[in-house]
C-alpha cells in the first residue's frame, strides 16, 4: 500500500494537516535532540521528512529505516535534491531493526507506530537499540476523546480524507486505512503506559490540533531494560 501511494504521500500530508505536520515533525526533532544528542534512528520513516529535520536541527548521524522501497526511493531522490549525503537510508522492518542493541542516542518514529502488527513489541524494539539516557520519540495520530470534536473528525477523516486521498493518488483504499488505523489506536494516556511497561522512564506527552495528535517523548534508563 505504501508502495503504491509514495509519489503523492508528502502532498497528502500537507493537505490533510494543512500543512501542520511540518511544525510538528520539528517539534519531534527538537525532542529527541535535547541534551546534545547525536545519533538518531528514525523508523518507519517513509520519505524521510523526520529524518531530514533531525539533520537540519544538526544531528551528526541520521539512520531512517522503512521497510517500503519506493517510499525509500522518494526519500533519496529528495535527499539528493536537498543535498543531505549523511542521512542514511536502510530497508528494513521496524520489528526487527538490523542494529546491535545501545547503538543509539535517539530513536523517533512519526505516524509509524500505528502501521506495527505489535505496538508493545515496536516500542520494546526501539528501547533496544537506545543508548542508556537514550531518547524515544512518538508523534502519532491518536484516538479523539472529545465529545464535541469526535462528530467532525470522523466527518473529515472517515469521508474526506479518502475523497482527497482518492483524487490526489489515486488510491482511495490507502486513504481509507488512515482513519481505521487511527481509531484502532491506543489513545495518549494507554501509550504512555506502554512506554512504562517497555521499561522506558520520564514518560511524557502532548497533545497537539485539538488532541487529534499526540507527540510521546520517554527516557531509556541507565539500568539495563
Amino acid at each position: 500500500m505504501f508502495d503504491r501511494i509514495s509519489r503523492r504521500y508528502d502532498l497528502m500530508n500537507r493537505l490533510m494537516t494543512g500543512g501542520r505536520d511540518v511544525a510538528w515533525r520539528r517539534l519531534a526533532a527538537r525532542e529527541a535532540l535535547a541534551g546534545g544528542r547525536s545519533c538518531v534512528l528514525d523508523a518507519a520513516s517513509g520519505t524521510g521528512d523526520l529524518a531530514i529535520e533531525l539533520a537540519r536541527q544538526g544531528a551528526a548521524r541520521v539512520v531512517a529505516v522503512d521497510f517500503s522501497r519506493e517510499m525509500l526511493r522518494s526519500a533519496a531522490e529528495k535527499l539528493r535534491r536537498l543535498g543531505h549525503p549523511h542521512i542514511e537510508l536502510v530497508c528494513a522492518d521496524a520489528m526487527r531493526l538490523p542494529f546491535p542493541d545501545a547503538t543509539f542516542d535517539a530513536c523517533t518514529i512519526g505516524f509509524g507506530l500505528r502501521n506495527l502488527p505489535d505496538y508493545q513489541a515496536g516500542i520494546a524494539e526501539m528501547a533496544r537499540v537506545l543508548r542508556p539516557g537514550g531518547r524515544l520519540v512518538i508523534l502519532e495520530t491518536t484516538p479523539v476523546r472529545q465529545q464535541w470534536l469526535a462528530p467532525l473528525f470522523h466527518l473529515y477523516f472517515d469521508r474526506v480524507v479518502p475523497l482527497i486521498g482518492g483524487l490526489v493518488s489515486g488510491d482511495r483504499d490507502a486513504y481509507g486505512y488512515l482513519p481505521r488505523s487511527t481509531g484502532a489506536f491506543p489513545d495518549a494516556e494507554t501509550l504512555a503506559g506502554m512506554l512504562a511497561g517497555a521499561g522506558l522512564a520520564e514518560v511524557r506527552f502532548r497533545r497537539l490540533m485539538l488532541g487529534t495528535v499526540a507527540l510521546h517523548v520517554a527516557i531509556r534508563p541507565c539500568a539495563a531494560i
